[in-house]
């Protein structure tokens, strides 16, 4: 192959993997190859105002698709304005490939403006981060970030591109970016083992995360929860691993205190674990997590998530789609009739007893006094009512998530992604980032008032690029989660309750989002009543370009 510039090579192995976007923020150190761009028109630049907007972008698009999304960075200062995002996107395991240009190696050690180690400052937040040292493996380290981004577990990566190794000649050919198959199976004693471990258990539960869905293992896990009869409680859980509406959902563990998930995982006499880890909350139980003598076993391709803070029985390295429906088989079989009957009772019943408590909160939702003058449940049922059901929603709302989605129940694969790693802002450019992905879809960003203003940036990227994402700003005039949080912080440890921190409180001054987002090139209406809820809707999802309501969630606040 004839020589050409490392910078030339790089957008030639993009354009062969098949890369439509690239998410990003320009800097002077990273010209040479986004000038190249002109010459590679089958990938666009999707310009972001600010680089945590760029990663919330790549996020979203990364979880859409399950492929690596491509995203570029300026230097150490562009890099350290991305990190709390690019934690977001290790947490979530989003499978992202991240280029960072620095000067260049001859400046190294200079101590130039705008130097930094950047591999040192990115590898806390990635799975994999390096520096191309040679132009002649540009293109062989290139292949391998989007081959470590795009293996189970997934994640991100990063990939430092100094400015004078790419623009010196390589010829190093474009070949394809060859992925390992992880649908590996388990040896039929190892399900057996499994299956004898957890038949006996009156009490069931599976706990299950997001592995789940990347090993498109939904229907798998809904079989072996029937033939069960268990519980399944999500924990690291962002996607639709299983129907909110399945007769075993039973919730979300505790994301916050060990001590809410405790009082589940500790009430079980047969565990399950998938596609998680036990257990990511931010002040997690430090013992006793299981009753003594419970058998657990998990289920992962993540090896490192296996007894990571706990031990297990038995550990299982398989695919869990595979490795769901063999133990369902087994289970089947160890079972036996009078066990099956049983499970098949305790479901029965449980499916019962929570439908009447869903539609109970749904009519307490809609009926208590607060409804009457806050529009959220009804701004709801009306977006329940009015969307198309290809929709997807990108859910950031935080503390107005359990009502707004009790309405817009999660069920189908795909169309429900959730904020994960704790990170504020992924929201609005998370849901752009989905838009990309799936362009003839209509697709709703929910975020809260304080989390919309780490990016909202992310509208002038949607009026730019005409797309037609919907966004809702869920506004208490509140960092609200933080004031529910630390009302538990209270309780457990016996401070009495008092008046709210002052800088929790974001009512004053008010924030204008409708003006706002006009000034960005978006379309905005406010919903202050639950009878302006209908005609919001019905406005928003009538527009052609992107659009804004400020759904206020709070009375007397925003």
């Amino acid at each position: 192959m004839d020589s050409r510039p490392a910078r030339v090579a790089l957008l030639e192995q993009l354009e062969a993997e098949g890369v439509r976007y690239m998410f990003g923020n320009p800097g002077t150190v990273e010209q040479g190859f986004l000038d190249e761009l002109r010459s590679f028109p089958s990938i666009q630049y999707i310009l972001a105002l600010q680089e945590a907007t760029a990663v919330g972008m790549a996020d979203g698009h990364a979880r859409a698709t399950r492929t690596p999304a491509v995203l570029q960075l300026h230097s150490g200062v562009g890099l350290g304005n991305g990190i709390g995002m690019l934690y977001q996107a290790m947490r979530g395991h989003a499978p992202i490939v991240t280029l960072v240009g620095e000067a260049g190696l001859r400046y190294a050690g200079l101590d130039a403006q705008m130097a930094a180690d950047l591999v040192g400052m990115a590898e806390p937040v990635t799975k994999w981060a390096t520096r191309v040292l040679d132009p002649d493996s540009t293109l062989r380290v290139l292949r391998r970030a989007f081959k470590v981004a795009g293996t189970p577990p997934y994640g991100p990566v990063l990939v430092v591109l100094p400015a004078d190794v790419m623009d010196a000649g390589t010829r190093e050919a474009v070949v394809p970016v060859s992925y390992p198959d992880t649908r590996s199976l388990p040896a039929p004693d190892t399900v057996a083992r499994a299956a004898a471990l957890l038949a006996g258990a009156r009490r069931p539960l599976i706990v299950a995360g997001d592995g789940v869905h990347f090993a498109a293992a939904q229907a798998e896990l809904a079989r072996l929860a029937e033939v069960w009869g268990a519980d399944v409680y999500g924990a690291d859980w962002a996607e639709v691993n299983l129907s909110t509406q399945h007769p075993s959902y039973a919730g979300q563990l505790g994301h916050m205190f060990g001590e809410q998930s405790r009082r589940v995982t500790g009430a079980a006499d047969g565990v399950l674990i998938v596609g998680t880890y036990a257990l990511p909350e931010v002040f997690p139980a430090l013992y006793d997590v299981f009753a003594e003598g419970t058998p657990v076993v998990h289920v992962d391709l993540d090896t490192d998530a296996i007894a990571k803070n706990f031990p297990v029985d038995l550990g299982i390295v398989a695919d869990p789609k595979a490795t769901l429906g063999l133990l369902a088989d087994a289970l089947h079989g160890e079972m036996g009739e009078a066990r099956r009957t049983e499970a098949a009772e305790r479901l029965r019943v449980r499916a019962a007893e929570r439908a009447d408590a869903l539609a109970g909160a749904r009519e307490r939702d809609l009926a208590d006094g607060e409804a009457q003058s806050v529009p959220t449940a009804a701004f709801a049922r009306e977006l329940a009512r009015q969307l198309p059901p290809e929709a997807l929603l990108f859910d950031e709302a935080l503390t107005a998530s359990p009502t707004l989605f009790r309405h817009l129940p999660p069920t189908v694969p795909g169309q429900w992604m959730q904020t994960r790693g704790g990170s504020l802002g992924v929201g609005l450019p998370g849901a752009l980032g989905a838009q990309l992905a799936h362009p003839d879809r209509t697709v709703v960003g929910f975020t809260g008032d304080g989390g919309s203003m780490y990016t909202f940036q992310a509208l002038w990227t949607a009026a730019r690029y005409g797309l037609p994402t919907k966004f809702v700003i869920c506004n208490n005039g509140s960092y609200r989660l933080l004031e529910d949080n630390i009302e538990e912080y209270w309780r457990e440890t016996g401070i009495p309750a008092h008046a709210q921190p002052g800088m929790f409180d974001l009512s004053h001054p008010p924030i204008d989002f409708t003006g706002l987002a006009r000034s960005l090139g978006v379309a905005a209406v406010r919903v202050e009543k639950p009878g302006q809820a209908e005609g919001a809707v019905a406005q928003a999802l009538a527009h052609h370009g992107p659009f804004l309501v400020d759904l206020v969630t709070a009375k007397g606040k925003g």
